[in-house]
């Protein structure tokens, strides 16, 4: 029995997934000393793109009330979160060419494009405004102790509810 067999007998239970997760998130806390965040990096690489076309980002609003984050000596393409991010994509990437799950999927309509990009959208923006995704603001400030993750996770689950209803009513 090869080791593809062996890890992809049958589906793994959610509570092993919570658990490698909550493993992860703790070694990734002691090695660089900040909790996982993914939508930072969204907003390093195109601020890093915007940089690069001579755009000077650095006197906007937003980086002078919050600063950009960033560690002296690093960019925004050259740092901790950007590399996290870069990883995960390529693990992802990995596992799913291992075990043949890797497939391009047809949009079936103008209406799901349309809905995709306005829903990624307002997603992006979101994250801006609640500083994180539900990994920073959900996943890795629960276990912090912050009361901020109960907050964002529980109107997470309500947006979640009205979303799907949304969507079965007027998209699918």
């Amino acid at each position: 029995m090869n080791l593809k067999s062996k890890i992809n007998n049958k589906p793994w239970p959610y509570w092993v997934g919570g658990i490698i997760l909550a493993i992860l998130n703790i070694i990734l806390l002691f090695t660089t000393g900040s909790a996982w965040r993914i939508s930072t990096s969204f907003l390093y690489a195109g601020v890093g793109i915007l940089h690069k076309l001579g755009i000077n980002v650095e006197d906007w609003y937003y980086f002078n009330v919050y600063n950009n984050g960033l560690d002296s000596g690093q960019t925004y393409f050259n740092n901790n979160i950007m590399l996290i991010s870069v990883a995960i994509i390529i693990g992802a990437l990995i596992s799913v060419l291992f075990f043949s799950e890797f497939k391009f999927k047809n949009i079936k309509n103008k209406k799901q494009l349309f809905f995709g990009l306005a829903g990624g959208i307002l997603m992006g923006y979101g994250t801006r405004l609640s500083f994180g995704c539900n990994i920073g603001a959900y996943f890795s400030a629960i276990p912090s102790f912050s009361l901020h993750g109960w907050v964002f996770g529980a109107f997470m689950f309500v947006g979640a509810w009205i979303g799907s209803k949304i969507l079965f009513k007027y998209i699918l």
